[in-house]
């Protein structure tokens, strides 16, 4: 069942239309979704390793823009949007208590989120909120999220063939793995 799973990403990776499905996951990931862009993007790059910098610069603008949409749900629409998704993270209770020191690590926590597996949309949120000064938000947004996508590519670039063998030949492993990152990232979110 993996194999096939395996297979169908990659083949969807190659397919003329995956940049258009990876702006859009980027996008909500940044505000909404769940799932990092990361699930499109890296086999996309195994797929054509050439285009390792537009998939990156895709990701970037996407997601930064994606972003913008989660600040504004935090500043505009906190109370019907904002609220429940970060109650649904369990994040909802800490916000009072945090909102007072969120803008004096703004820069950090954002900088934090874009490049970590942390759920960025979070901090998106947040920023909207609390009222970090739009400016930093969106600069820090793309030095995090550049340095995040970029390096991915830049790894699989180089390294690409090596990854992709080790990928295939321990598939069980790596999906283990993937989950095992997935769930430990939302269950920091939950309860830290």
């Amino acid at each position: 069942m993996l194999r096939r799973l395996y297979d169908w990403t990659m083949r969807l990776a190659d397919h003329p239309h995956a940049m258009w499905a990876l702006a859009v996951v980027a996008f909500i990931e940044s505000s909404v979704f769940p799932i990092p862009p990361d699930v499109i993007m890296i086999p996309m790059i195994l797929a054509r390793p050439h285009r390792a910098w537009a998939i990156a610069g895709v990701a970037l603008a996407a997601s930064v823009i994606g972003g913008l949409l989660g600040y504004a749900i935090g500043a505009l629409a906190y109370e019907q949007l904002g609220q429940p998704i970060l109650e649904s993270m369990g994040k909802a209770d800490a916000m009072e208590s945090f909102n007072a020191k969120f803008n004096d690590f703004g820069f950090w926590a954002v900088l934090t989120a874009g490049m970590t597996p942390f759920p960025y949309k979070v901090i998106t949120i947040m920023s909207g909120w609390t009222g970090l000064p739009l400016g930093t938000f969106i600069a820090t947004s793309i030095l995090a999220r550049g340095l995040r996508f970029f390096i991915v590519a830049a790894l699989l670039w180089k390294y690409g063939a090596p990854i992709r063998d080790f990928i295939e030949r321990r598939l069980g492993f790596m999906f283990i793995l993937f989950v095992a990152l997935l769930v430990a990232g939302f269950y920091v979110v939950r309860y830290l």
